[in-house]
């Protein structure tokens, strides 16, 4: 089979970037699905991993995360697919990923793809409606019930990123109402368009930002880019008992003192977690899954695609991480279409 990846830390100009080859398909076991891939997304975490590193690996390291395609095989435990099923996931951190013509995947972390997508607006959706809804109903612990969150207030920082594109959505949908950091008219209407509220600028001090809305504080609080410049402001603008969760790393160390006396709640998140430890829960991964394919397919939840790249092959990937390092993108990326 056809694969893409890399044996260097490269610059994403480089042809040797991310490359060509071909490897053998892999045999499903267990609770395994055997995957051809029609369609795939970048994410933040595929150039991060690409590029973070030193020296030279003796093979090439194939990533990707979010992906759609059809079941062809299936371990003897799978009990939730069948081959032909159509999927998507965002598959695990410690096996290899799906920018290869078949993939293996734990069953537990795939939901059947939803319906009324075609494969490049499905594989934009897994990794980061993943990371959302664990951000929100886990992590943050936000009630589902939008009765309960008609006087809570969310602050979303990176509200037109991957994440923030669904997060935004999801919480407006909890009743919550939604604040949402953009700094572009493109970004700014692109946040409205998804539930925000208002919006404030990132490259401004939010607390000013937040304050001049007549916000004193805001009950949540959901990182999405810049922990280490947004995390005295977050502390200052949390209410007291409230909860800030993050999905960026800290590059310097955080002072949670600042937390103390607010006992607020701090929490990570980290959508690979689950499949990471194959967690007691691992298999939530496939129930939020298929909610969110209910919900894209009854219209409660937009597809945030916004570019397609085709075919699939390490030029146009390539393009697609480009995209993703310029910083400036709204919404997702995907790349689709093995060549014959």
């Amino acid at each position: 089979m056809k694969a893409i990846g890399f044996t260097q830390h490269l610059n994403i100009n480089d042809s040797r970037s991310l490359f060509e080859f071909e490897e053998s398909i892999p045999v499903p076991k267990g609770h395994d699905l055997l995957v051809k891939v029609n369609a795939v997304s970048v994410n933040p975490v595929d150039v991060g991993v690409r590029r973070g590193g030193h020296g030279k690996l003796k093979t090439p390291k194939v990533i990707g995360w979010d992906a759609c395609g059809i079941v062809k095989k299936v371990g003897n435990q799978v009990s939730l697919f069948n081959p032909g099923d159509r999927v998507y996931y965002a598959g695990s951190f410690k096996r290899p990923g799906s920018n290869s013509e078949y993939q293996l995947v734990d069953e537990r972390i795939v939901g059947h793809a939803p319906k009324s997508l075609s494969d490049d607006e499905a594989a934009a959706m897994p990794l980061t409606s993943l990371t959302a809804y664990e951000a929100l109903f886990e992590q943050l612990s936000v009630s589902s019930n939008s009765q309960s969150n008609k006087d809570k207030t969310i602050l979303i920082i990176n509200g037109a990123g991957g994440v923030g594109s669904v997060a935004t959505q999801l919480a407006a949908n909890a009743g919550l109402t939604v604040i949402a950091t953009a700094s572009r008219p493109e970004s700014i209407n692109w946040v409205k368009s998804h539930g925000a509220k208002y919006t404030v600028n990132h490259r401004n001090n939010l607390v000013d930002e937040v304050r001049e809305l007549g916000y004193k504080f805001v009950d949540y609080i959901l990182e999405l880019k810049d922990i280490d410049n947004h995390w005295k402001e977050m502390c200052e603008l949390i209410k007291p008992e409230g909860a800030i969760a993050s999905i960026t790393e800290n590059k310097r160390p955080i002072n949670l003192r600042l937390l103390t006396q607010k006992k607020a709640i701090f929490a990570w998140e980290w959508m690979y977690t689950k499949s990471y430890y194959h967690t007691n829960d691992m298999q939530t991964q496939h129930d939020i899954l298929e909610k969110i394919a209910y919900f894209l397919d009854n219209g409660q939840l937009k597809c945030t695609l916004t570019h397609s790249l085709s075919p699939l092959n390490a030029t146009n990937l390539r393009k697609a991480h480009s995209l993703v390092e310029s910083g400036h993108m709204v919404g997702k990326v995907v790349v689709s279409g093995w060549e014959e």
